[in-house]
């Protein structure tokens, strides 16, 4: 890719992440319209709405993300891994992390 977008590396998992995000706020906009969130209190410390949550969550996905790329490298030498697990892991765990968020948050 060129021009504005050319500076991040666009693997898959990169790309299929930003387009579930994508997804999840178009899905979420319209489910608002359709039924309108009321607020409610969950593990997080805070009373919030659907929006909340997933405005919570999606940072939490970007920084698990973050951390899991960080963490590949030590992964390798703590487990003696011959390479590096796949960045579809994070993807999992953190859309997992997400549902989480969403569901009990």
């Amino acid at each position: 890719m060129r021009g504005m977008l050319g500076w991040m590396a666009w693997t898959t998992p990169v790309a299929v992440l930003f387009g579930a995000i994508g997804a999840l706020l178009i899905g979420m906009t319209l489910w608002e319209l359709r039924s309108p969130s009321v607020t409610r209190r969950g593990f997080l410390p805070i009373a919030t709405t659907r929006g909340d949550r997933l405005f919570i969550g999606v940072l939490a996905v970007a920084f698990s993300n973050l951390a899991f790329v960080a963490a590949r490298p030590a992964l390798v030498t703590v487990f003696g891994l011959s390479a590096a697990p796949s960045m579809w892991i994070g993807f999992a765990l953190s859309l997992m992390l997400l549902l989480l968020i969403m569901r009990k948050g």
